[in-house]
């Protein structure tokens, strides 16, 4: 006779506002290349990186946008710096 282990991941809510936090992070972070990356882009960063230790069905998501994250980080201080734009 087998006996299933107890679910331990996170629950429904947990799952879905990872999900919620890793589409956040991707949106702050592509705004932050159009507005202030210094001040936009390590906020997102940070609630990809929440998501991410979440974890959940929405693992996958939250890894994406925490390199989205760095990429926008890149792209967003070179075209401040190009456009003479402030960082903050």
């Amino acid at each position: 006779m087998e006996v299933d282990a107890p679910k331990t991941g996170p629950s429904g809510a947990a799952q879905t506002l990872a999900g919620f936090l890793a589409a956040a992070g991707i949106f702050v972070s592509l705004a932050g290349v159009a507005y202030r990356p210094l001040r936009l882009v390590p906020i997102a960063i940070l609630l990809s990186l929440i998501s991410v230790g979440i974890g959940g069905r929405s693992a996958r998501l939250g890894i994406a946008a925490v390199f989205i994250g760095a990429l926008c980080f890149a792209v967003g201080m070179a075209v401040a710096v190009v456009t003479s734009n402030p960082l903050w």
